[in-house]
C-alpha cells in the first residue's frame, strides 16, 4: 500500500467534509476533556480524603454541671450528673488501650472557653457564655481515620459522656457531594461521546458516498476491502487525534491557570491539598489513545455495517 495515496485520500476527505470534521473535533475534544477532568476529580477527592482524614479528630464531650441541670429539657445523656474524676480517668484509660487510637488530648473547660472566644468572640452569644458552660473533652486522633465509628460505638451513651462527634461525617458529606459532581461530569461526557460517535459515523458515510466512484473503480481493479477502508478510518483517527490534543491542552491549561498560576486556587485555598502535574501527565496518554482508537473503531464499524466496501 502506498502511503502517498493514503495521505492524499485523507486530505481529500477532510477538505470535502470540513464542517463535519470540525464538529467531530470539537465533540471529541469536549467529551475527552470531561473524561480526563473526571479522572482528575477522582484523584483530587482521594487526595483530599487522605489529607483531611489524617488531620481531623473524634471529639468526646463530657457532661458538666450545666448539662446535668438541664438534662430534663435537653439531652438525656447527662441525666446521671456531671462527669466524675474517676469516669474521666476511666474514659482516658480505655481510649489509650485501643489499638486504633494514635493520640489522646484532653481539653479542659477553660481551654474550650478560650478557643470559643478566639473563634466566636465577635458574636453576641459570646458575651453570655461562661467557662463553666463549656464542656470538657477528649480529642482523639486515629491511626486509621476511616474507622472513626468504632469510637462512637464504644463511648456514645457512656456515663459522663455528653456526645461523641466525629468531624469525618462533615467531610463525608463534602466528599459525597464531590462524587455526585464527578458522576454528573461523567454523564455529560457520555452524552458528548455519543454525539461524537454519531458525527463520526455520519462523516464517514458522507465521505464514502462522495467518493463512491473512486471506491467502485478500486473494487473493479481488485483492491481489497481493507485497502479501500483505510483512508476513511485514518480520516476519523486524525480528527479524533486533533480533538484529543485539544482535550489535553484544556486539561493542562486548567491545571496551570486554575490550580497553579498566579491568584489560583492553590494560593486562595491553602487548606486544600490539590493534585499536581504528575496526576495530569499520567492521564494525557490515555486521553490521546482513546481519541485515536474511538473514532477509528466507529469508522470501521460504520463502513462494515452501512457501506459494504
Amino acid at each position: 500500500m502506498r502511503a502517498q495515496f493514503v495521505m492524499s485520500e485523507i486530505g481529500v476527505g477532510l477538505r470535502r467534509n470540513l464542517t463535519m470534521t470540525f464538529a467531530v473535533i470539537i465533540s471529541v475534544a469536549l467529551s475527552l476533556a470531561l473524561f480526563g477532568g473526571s479522572l482528575l476529580m477522582r484523584d483530587q477527592v482521594s487526595q483530599m480524603k487522605g489529607y483531611w482524614y489524617d488531620k481531623v479528630n473524634v471529639s468526646i464531650y463530657l457532661c458538666n454541671k450545666s448539662d446535668a441541670e438541664n438534662s430534663e429539657t435537653g439531652s438525656k445523656a447527662c441525666a446521671r450528673g456531671a462527669v466524675s474524676p474517676e469516669q474521666k480517668q476511666q474514659i482516658e484509660a480505655d481510649l489509650k488501650k485501643m489499638d486504633l487510637v494514635q493520640t489522646v488530648h484532653y481539653e479542659s473547660a477553660d481551654e474550650a472557653y478560650k478557643h470559643y472566644k478566639e473563634r466566636f468572640g465577635h458574636t453576641a452569644l459570646a458575651s453570655v457564655v461562661t467557662p463553666d458552660q463549656m464542656p470538657e473533652s477528649f480529642r482523639v486522633k486515629l491511626k486509621q481515620p476511616e474507622k472513626y465509628q468504632v469510637i462512637t460505638t464504644a463511648f456514645a451513651g457512656r456515663d459522663g459522656v455528653q456526645s461523641v462527634e466525629d468531624q469525618h461525617r462533615e467531610l463525608d458529606n463534602l466528599f459525597q457531594m464531590l462524587n455526585y459532581l464527578n458522576w454528573a461530569a461523567l454523564g455529560i461526557m457520555l452524552i458528548m461521546l455519543v454525539v461524537a460517535l454519531l458525527l463520526i459515523v455520519n462523516t464517514v458515510r458522507v465521505s464514502a458516498f462522495s467518493r463512491r466512484r473512486e471506491t467502485g473503480i478500486m473494487r473493479l481493479v481488485g483492491a481489497s476491502s481493507f485497502y479501500i477502508q483505510v483512508p476513511f478510518i485514518m480520516e476519523a483517527a486524525f480528527a479524533g487525534l486533533i480533538g484529543a490534543v485539544f482535550a489535553c491542552v484544556m486539561l493542562g491549561a486548567g491545571q496551570y491557570f486554575v490550580i497553579d498560576h498566579g491568584a489560583s486556587l492553590r494560593t486562595k485555598m491553602e487548606l486544600i491539598n490539590f493534585i499536581g502535574w504528575d496526576s495530569v501527565l499520567t492521564k494525557l496518554p490515555l486521553v490521546l489513545a482513546i481519541g485515536v482508537l474511538m473514532p477509528s473503531l466507529a469508522a470501521f464499524m460504520a463502513l462494515r455495517k452501512y457501506l459494504k466496501v
